[in-house]
């Protein structure tokens, strides 16, 4: 039987795996760390594509947009076959604005997005204080997505490798460093203790980590890791309903009645110790939403290494010098959105098939 090994247990990594293992393929995942340990689980969860995309529908605002519309018979798919539970709250969001000048912006988005068959709507103070009573007396407007919806990622991403191991796919964990030895007329890897796995294909799935693989393969790969803080709050569950959005950052409420405060973003290479200048950039506009947080302290904080690409676009697709290898990172601040679409695509292109959306644009060796 086929054998296909997903260099990655991030949550794109492990959704790939998932898929291929429901198509019946052998899969093994390789992880130098622990699964779900850098992005993923960091996240917040966030199925926005309306709100994170504002004036660009091009071919990666459709791939976003698929992912949603796939997520929730995907995630359904995830909690049967792990037989674990995560947080899928369709909330919705409200992205809001404080000035005159910003009601036409949102108009604009409103008038493109529709085509896409967008439920969207564009509220009043009044309105928006029915669906958020919470909200600062200043904020003049917001547009609202019903269909935006989000997870909670690190029991979104344990579920996933639940999942992955009920179907039987083999996860390697803690392997320090994995090198790609060849890839003909086989995949061969070996980990830092000298222990090799040989496959059939390759998915590169390792996020921030996949420029190491610059030299074997031959190819340019901008690929760069981008430090994201986020914060969290004790809140009344309920106090908040929907994401919401400015142009400063977002706040997603829980049902555990944790209220995420994202993201501070920074250039800090693999470090992911958390500062005050990022938590800082958090709590001094935040109030500003909701001014209540004025009078909380956060009761958490972290982050996590978003893998950013030169021109913000994932790398999606098979390498022309190397056809037993396909790279599926770069997803930068959408990889818990774009999971289940990604894998879909993975699935469709290692069997041989055309993918279920446009991918050209996504093109890994476009850079070299």
């Amino acid at each position: 039987m086929e054998h296909t090994i997903v260099l990655g247990g991030g949550v794109i990594g492990l959704s790939v795996a998932f898929q291929l293992a429901m198509d019946g393929k052998t899969v093994s995942v390789l992880e130098i760390n622990t699964c779900g340990g850098q992005a993923s689980g960091a996240a917040a969860g966030m199925l926005a594509p309306y709100s994170e995309i504002s004036e660009d529908p091009d071919d990666f605002f459709r791939l976003c947009l698929a992912s949603l519309r796939a997520f929730k018979e995907w995630q359904a798919l995830i909690k049967q076959e792990s037989g674990m539970t995560f947080e899928f709250t369709e909330s919705g969001s409200l992205h809001c604005v404080y000035h005159e000048a910003d009601l036409l912006s949102l108009a604009t988005r409103k008038a493109w997005q529709e085509e896409f068959g967008a439920k969207v709507d564009v509220l009043t103070p009044e309105e928006l204080k029915k669906k958020e009573p919470e909200l600062a007396e200043d904020i003049i407007g917001a547009i609202h997505y019903p269909e935006e919806a989000h997870v909670y990622a690190p029991d979104y991403v344990k579920a996933l490798q639940q999942a992955c191991r009920n179907r039987g796919v083999h996860i390697y964990e803690q392997l320090k460093h994995v090198s790609l030895v060849k890839t003909e007329p086989h995949i061969e890897l070996q980990s830092a203790s000298g222990q090799r796995f040989t496959a059939d294909q390759l998915v590169v799935a390792t996020g921030a980590w996949a420029k190491e693989l610059e030299s074997q393969l031959g190819l340019n790969l901008p690929i760069y890791p981008i430090r994201g803080q986020i914060c969290a709050y004790h809140i009344e569950p309920g106090r908040i309903r929907h994401i919401l959005y400015t142009s400063q950052g977002y706040l997603v409420p829980k049902a555990n009645g944790t209220l995420v405060n994202g993201a501070s973003e920074d250039i800090a290479g693999f470090q992911t110790e958390i500062t005050d200048k990022g938590i800082r950039r958090l709590t001094n506009w935040n109030h500003k939403i909701v001014p209540f947080l004025a009078e909380l302290t956060p009761f958490h904080k972290w982050a996590g290494l978003r893998p950013a690409t030169q021109d913000g676009y994932p790398l999606i697709g098979f390498l022309r010098n190397h056809p037993r290898v396909f790279m599926a990172c770069g997803h930068y601040r959408n990889g818990i959105l774009l999971s289940a679409i990604t894998a879909k695509v993975a699935s469709a292109q290692l069997a041989g098939q055309e993918p279920p959306v446009p991918i050209a644009l996504f093109d890994p060796e476009r850079f070299s």
